[in-house]
């Protein structure tokens, strides 16, 4: 599978943290959510577009984060389910890409 999309295992992820399935553009806009959260903090209004607006207006109903453009803070629960669908969404995916063309790589010699 290519980085940064939804898989059943991302799936399964999301409803355990989350109580349900998140959509390809929430785990993307959470991709930023974290570079903002270990960075400046605060939302770029000119990075986001109205589709991730309303996303983040139900985040934000829903307790998982607050603020925005003004200073943003996010719930620990969310930050940890954050942070395992998107490692299942982009780093273990090309973990596992790099291995099987390294492999690959090696088998060709």
């Amino acid at each position: 599978t290519m980085r940064g999309m939804m898989t059943e295992q991302i799936e399964a992820a999301s409803q355990q943290a989350f109580g349900l399935v998140i959509t390809q553009p929430e785990m993307r806009l959470m991709a930023y959510a974290q570079f903002v959260m270990m960075n400046e903090q605060k939302i770029d209004p000119r990075k986001i577009n109205l589709e991730e607006r309303l996303i983040l207006a139900k985040w934000r109903e829903r307790g998982w984060m607050e603020g925005g453009a003004g200073g943003m803070a996010i719930a620990k629960e969310f930050w940890d389910g954050m942070c395992q669908i998107l490692w299942l969404g982009y780093v273990c995916g090309a973990a596992k890409d790099d291995e099987n063309r390294v492999t690959a790589a090696l088998n060709a010699l």
